[in-house]
């Protein structure tokens, strides 16, 4: 019989302690005419709760169907491999002619070319072959990521690394070694998800609640499943076993649960090595010093050693620079890959059509407002008339 999840097990110890903070609240409410961020809001709450009951359920529901997409894994994967080449060769091929018509190049179809054509006619064969595009370049981006991933996810598995492994650590030291590892690579997977748009679509539900308790720590995002990262199979080519490296993630969920309230200012000379309530305050902030810091998990050392390290000392303003204002978990779990996906279909280049996948948030947000100042045309100066 297998053994439970250690993070299913904790749950009822998760409920507890939101109970307890809730009941800390209550005896230690805010002043009068002040708004806590910290206090327990119904349907924000509601709404964290629903992202971490679908972080465990989706999962378990898509695992067998994302596995039969990887390339190479059966006849889904190979289809999915050849949409997404047909989809990327239609939209360069639509690239190409649409800024051919836009240079006004392409006479229509029965003229010689030293016949006029009418701009606005050329305008809406190009408005209609734009639209072709986007759609045939948004099918590529999305097949390729998918099918990348899902490649990525069952190459790297702990259970296929293992078998590469010439060692075999067990007990403590294996159980150490795990945490330890598990710990470090976390770091750089969290940083990555600030740093890459494909990875913070997934990350930024984590994010999008403007309250801060410990059912914030329960709003996880539901398709980790279909983003790339630096695999923790890894650990298993040292030689540590699947079990402990999957006993590993939930140690290290379970030590993040309790980081997530304002109940806790602070923990004294711990608060040099472990990641705390105050370090990760200051990383769900929504202000410029604190954007993109403090990304460990148990241990606040990998920040300092690499430089995101960035103490708590103002007011933190949680949330995201720009909030979704709506507690609709549909939004909240989506709206960065409809984003995505919009820009995608606006870019007209492939390097930005890569970019706003690949490249981190900031640099998207400003290219969408380049893109659309490059296709808002100038507005006539009026000349004055001398009177």
């Amino acid at each position: 019989m297998a053994r439970p999840d250690l993070t299913v097990l904790a749950i009822p110890g998760f409920v507890a302690a939101m109970g307890a903070e809730y009941a800390w609240q209550k005896r230690h409410p805010a002043p009068e005419g002040e708004e806590r961020a910290g206090d327990y809001e119904l349907q924000d709450t509601i709404a964290s709760l629903a992202m971490g009951v679908g972080s465990l359920v989706v999962p378990l529901v898509t695992a067998p169907a994302l596995r039969r997409l990887a390339p190479g894994s059966g006849r889904l994967g190979t289809v999915l491999a050849g949409v997404g080449l047909a989809a990327a060769a239609a939209t360069t091929v639509g690239d190409v002619l649409r800024r051919r018509r836009e240079l006004g190049h392409l006479p229509e179809a029965g003229t010689l070319p030293s016949q006029q054509v009418e701009p606005e006619l050329v305008r809406s064969r190009v408005d209609a072959l734009g639209r072709l595009t986007a759609g045939s370049a948004v099918a590529a981006v999305a097949t390729a990521a998918l099918s990348a991933a899902t490649l990525w996810s069952t190459q790297t598995s702990a259970t296929r690394l293992a078998r590469w492994s010439p060692f075999a650590l067990h007990g403590k030291v294996g159980a150490l070694v795990a945490v330890a590892g598990w710990d470090a690579i976390y770091y750089w997977n969290h940083r990555l998800s600030h740093e890459s748009r494909w990875l913070w679509a997934v990350h930024v539900v984590h994010h999008s609640s403007e309250r801060y308790n410990l059912s914030t720590a329960l709003r996880q995002p539901v398709a980790e499943g279909i983003t790339m990262a630096v695999p923790y199979g890894l650990l298993a080519l040292l030689g540590v076993s699947p079990r402990a490296i999957e006993d590993a993630r939930a140690i290290n969920l379970i030590y993040q649960f309790w980081i997530h309230t304002e109940a806790i200012r602070s923990i004294g000379r711990l608060e040099r090595v472990l990641n705390t309530p105050s370090h990760h305050r200051a990383h769900h902030g929504s202000q410029r010093q604190y954007l993109d810091i403090n990304h460990g998990s148990i241990l606040i050392v990998w920040d300092k050693l690499f430089g995101t390290f960035e103490p708590e000392d103002e007011r933190v303003r949680y949330g995201l620079t720009r909030n979704l204002e709506t507690y609709d978990v549909r939004t909240i779990a989506t709206h960065e890959w409809r984003d995505i996906a919009r820009d995608v279909a606006t870019a007209s280049t492939w390097s930005d059509r890569a970019g706003f996948l690949l490249r981190g948030p900031g640099w998207a947000y400003e290219r969408r407002a380049e893109l659309a100042a490059q296709a808002t045309p100038p507005r006539p100066v009026a000349t004055p008339v001398a009177g």
